[in-house]
């Protein structure tokens, strides 16, 4: 079985594990992106190496009583996928609207909905941070939460402090799985 085969299988195992049924299971909250696929490789204009821009995202199945959803990109296997020893965050986006939608590619601050925040990533920015691993191939988990309710104005809150907003508010949650290897 190759690498992207294992990391597909295991991204469908997740994802089906992760995802809730919503209205009685007619309906299961899911994250997708038309630019790649559950485990393949996102493609080099969202990279480093490429335009370093956001990729477009949508998501639907959003469950009964959502107030607000969080949207949290990070990469595990920071800095050696054979020896990982952190997980680097990519990009933080809180009180998105409970409702299914997406995010369009190269998302910017000003796009933003309305009452949204963004969380400061590792590259010390609020805006995404695409894939630039500086070994070996990566995941990127791009991960989606329904919250029972709205968060506080948190400013720019890193990954630690939005995890600790969120705790006992998560209904569901569903995620998007793509890796990245630097070709130059």
């Amino acid at each position: 079985m190759s690498f992207r085969t294992f990391l597909a299988v295991i991204g469908l195992f997740t994802s089906i594990a992760l995802s809730t049924h919503a209205g009685g299971g007619s309906k299961m909250f899911t994250l997708s992106s038309p630019a790649f696929v559950e485990g393949a490789e996102i493609p080099v204009r969202y990279t480093c190496e490429g335009d370093d821009i956001s990729p477009p995202l949508a998501w639907s199945g959003v469950p009964e009583g959502a107030q607000s959803l969080v949207l949290i990109v990070d990469d595990p296997d920071a800095p050696d996928p054979e020896a990982p020893r952190m997980t680097w965050v990519h990009w933080l986006i809180y009180n998105l609207p409970a409702q299914d939608g997406g995010l369009p590619e190269g998302m910017t601050e000003e796009q933003l909905p309305p009452g949204s925040g963004l969380g400061t990533n590792d590259f010390r920015r609020t805006r995404f941070g695409g894939p630039c691993p500086p070994i070996g191939r990566h995941r990127y988990f791009f991960k989606l939460y329904a919250l029972d309710s709205r968060l506080p104005d948190l400013g720019n809150p890193a990954k630690p402090e939005l995890l600790r907003a969120m705790e006992g508010h998560v209904l569901a949650e569903t995620q998007l799985i793509g890796t990245y290897r630097k070709r130059g």
